[in-house]
């Protein structure tokens, strides 16, 4: 299926945010050890922490060397409502991602060379050693959950990074069965304003980190996937996902086209940024600072109400935090 033309006006920074179970869960699951630091038990009899039997149904496992957290992410088929019908099998690939070259935050004068989302790039002089990614393209798979699993070898271990974007898709207004159908599909005919497209207005990123793998919920529009890490290394991906071969069903992708110049979509990745495990809280709000930091903009966009602590918080700042 060719990609459809989606022509957007919009100029949009979007920054990029810590991947998190909470923030990230409007559009699927984030897999990681939630609790890194507990070991499995001495003794197979001996029970688990309370805390940690509580995530996951946890149980030991492995004549009690292991931990297994159970039904961490779902996959999911729904190629049975697909238009053909074709049923969908379940898919093990390996992705090499090459890392990608960004944009500098700041240009230099003349021509900057890419540079590196983890580490400083020797020959950048600008105040901020942090790039900006150019998104052109998002797909779904509206049969299908997507998980991508990070492997990290040793000695690439520094470019296991990378970068999640996600977007939701518009509503479609629509009434007949028909309608119904037709909304699994972009709509070319109508010059990408037909129901199933991205909602770019509410789009979201965030940068993942060694020991964080992602699960795509069905039909989530989606960047394809961007590794962050110096130029010429790569992360591999353990990639599960449903597939029928009937390729309209299997994948659908959008190119972005800017209205005009200055128009697009682009979002600023920091040079490094803290893990998941090490985010701040806030202690009146109980959630991590970087939600409630997102929560803010969505207020001050119009995307949420006006009402509420989020809003006081975007009205008056951020309280007390402790780590």
């Amino acid at each position: 299926m060719p990609p459809t033309k989606l022509t957007t006006p919009l100029a949009l920074l979007v920054p990029a945010e810590p991947l998190t179970r909470f923030s990230f869960a409007p559009f699927g699951d984030v897999i990681e050890n939630p609790h890194p630091d507990v070991l499995p038990p001495a003794a197979a009899a001996a029970p688990l922490p309370p805390a940690v039997s509580a995530s996951f149904s946890a149980v030991p496992a492995n004549q009690g060397t292991a931990i297994k957290y159970q039904r961490v992410s779902r996959p999911l088929d729904l190629y049975p409502q697909a238009p053909s019908r074709a049923p969908g099998a379940p898919v093990v690939s390996l992705f090499s991602c090459a890392a990608r070259a960004l944009e500098p935050a700041r240009p230099a004068a003349g021509s900057a060379p890419p540079i590196s989302t983890l580490l400083p790039y020797a020959t950048y002089a600008g105040p901020e050693r942090a790039g900006r990614f150019r998104l052109r393209v998002l797909e779904r798979h509206p049969f299908t959950t997507q998980t991508f699993v990070p492997l990290a070898a040793a000695a690439a271990v520094h470019a296991a990074a990378y970068l999640v974007v996600v977007a939701p898709t518009l509503a479609s207004g629509r009434e007949t069965e028909e309608e119904e159908e037709a909304a699994l599909f972009p709509a070319p005919a109508t010059g990408g304003k037909g129901p199933g497209m991205p909602d770019l207005a509410r789009l979201r990123a965030f940068v993942a980190y060694p020991g964080q793998a992602v699960t795509y919920g069905a039909g989530t529009w989606h960047a394809p996937m961007v590794a962050l890490g110096p130029q010429g290394t790569a992360v591999d991906f353990v990639v599960t996902q449903f597939a029928s071969g009937v390729a309209a069903e299997d994948c659908q992708e959008v190119e972005l086209e800017p209205a005009s110049e200055g128009a697009g979509v682009v979002v600023q990745v920091p040079e490094r940024m803290p893990p998941a495990s090490k985010l701040l809280y806030d202690e009146r709000l109980d959630m991590p600072v970087d939600v409630i930091w997102s929560s803010i903009r969505h207020v001050r966009r119009g995307v949420v109400g006006q009402s509420g602590p989020i809003a006081q918080y975007a009205a008056h700042g951020i309280g007390s935090c402790k780590v």
